[in-house]
């Protein structure tokens, strides 16, 4: 159903009736699973409550609903998940639980000035993006990431910004690890929260109010006798250490991290003030990613320099929009990424000298790291995305000159 038709066939649901907002969050969760649509923004304002969803990682407005209906909306939504409804003065995150089969969902609720605004995050259907093939990984990365799978220990983080694609990955390894090992690893996660049930891995969720955080979780898991560990996301220097320690000492740590690329994680470790052996030890490989839009068929090839927006490419095509891509030219998203293994003598110096991320990065790509950059330039000139899309993603500095040629 196009956002047109939502928009009316909510506009006739009467406000008044007492299944108002059950009959809002149903059809609007339906459409967006059926759309593809990756988040649900519900923002209440001072005249009316928008409700948006990302497509390919833009939002677009959907419908303008009245604001007195906004607290039962959210609060529908927060049921849905098991939240405290009666809470709406503190930020709150649970899983709404669908039936078996359906799209897993999370939600997200934060007091704002005229209200909570409530975010659903809705993850790939049922059977996509389930192992390491379907993720759409360049060739090398899928392999090289594949192979440190099969290590017995060292870290492996998984890094980009919010909506990246990093817990898509995280699941794809838990399943290969899973589907590998047989029963015959021990494999455990730890999250905030759970987000995919993953069949042969115990599964916990942080609980604050029970004392339950990530650092005290992630110390009592280790004497669980696990040998693969899942932690959902390093937030700060505690959890970094455990996670690192617990790295040295027989385990292999699955986790993600906020960062811009692959040789900023190592930055922000040493930042955190985390000891630089300890970075150069317990790192076994680091993997950056970002999603970018796929062009639509429909796209139009542009021999124009002003299209190519300071992009070191020879050639492009640019977004033109039709009916199947809904006018915007893309369709369905692709995977940047670029993949450190940490294992040159050089690297390893500069790390524990306390180098710099443009220094850092200048030695990895001196030692065959593929960068976002020229992953990015590969994409356009293969015709995948276009320039404008890049700089969406990617920021409008300038990018550094192309040293090779990046693998399909």
């Amino acid at each position: 159903m196009p956002a047109v038709a939502l928009r009316d066939v909510l506009g006739k649901l009467e406000a008044t009736d007492p299944r108002y907002a059950t009959e809002v969050v149903e059809r609007v969760l339906a459409e967006a699973q059926a759309t593809g649509a990756s988040d649900v923004h519900f923002q209440p304002g001072a005249d009316a409550l928008e409700l948006r969803w990302r497509l390919d990682g833009v939002l677009h407005p959907i419908a303008l609903l009245p604001t007195k209906v906004a607290p039962n909306i959210v609060a529908r939504l927060k049921v849905l998940a098991e939240l405290l409804t009666y809470r709406t003065d503190v930020p709150q995150e649970g899983r709404i639980r669908g039936v078996p089969g359906e799209v897993e969902m999370r939600l997200s609720t934060f007091p704002t000035l005229f209200g909570e605004k409530a975010v659903v995050r809705m993850f790939a259907g049922p059977g996509r993006f389930l192992r390491l093939d379907d993720l759409g990984l360049p060739a090398g990365v899928r392999d090289e990431l594949s192979h440190v799978l099969n290590e017995t220990s060292g870290a492996i983080v998984l890094s980009g910004p919010a909506g990246s694609g990093k817990t898509t990955t995280i699941y794809a390894c838990l399943r290969e690890l899973a589907a590998r090992s047989r029963g015959e690893r021990s494999l455990a996660t730890l999250e905030d929260p759970i987000e995919a049930v993953v069949p042969g891995v115990a599964q916990a969720q942080v609980n604050l109010a029970a004392g339950l955080t990530l650092e005290s979780g992630l110390k009592s898991l280790l004497r669980q006798d696990p040998e693969v560990i899942a932690i959902g996301e390093i937030r700060d220097k505690a959890t970094a250490e455990i996670a690192l320690q617990a790295a040295l000492t027989g385990h292999l740590i699955l986790t993600t991290f906020h960062a811009g690329s692959a040789c900023e994680v190592i930055g922000r470790f040493l930042d955190m003030g985390i000891e630089p052996y300890v970075v150069r030890s317990g790192l076994r490989a680091v993997v950056a990613q970002r999603l970018v839009r796929r062009l639509c068929d429909c796209a139009q090839p542009s021999s124009r320099s002003e299209d190519f927006l300071g992009l070191p490419v020879c050639r492009a095509k640019v977004p033109r929009g039709c009916e199947s891509c809904r006018g915007t030219g893309y369709l369905g998203r692709t995977v940047l990424a670029e993949m450190l293994l940490p294992e040159s003598d050089e690297l390893a110096r500069a790390v524990l000298a306390r180098s710099d991320v443009r220094t850092l990065e200048r030695i990895a790509v001196g030692a065959g790291m593929i960068p976002r950059w020229e992953r990015a330039c590969a994409a356009v000139e293969d015709g995948l995305t276009s320039p404008a899309e890049v700089r969406r993603i990617l920021g409008v500095t300038k990018p550094p000159p192309r040293i090779h040629a990046a693998e399909k």
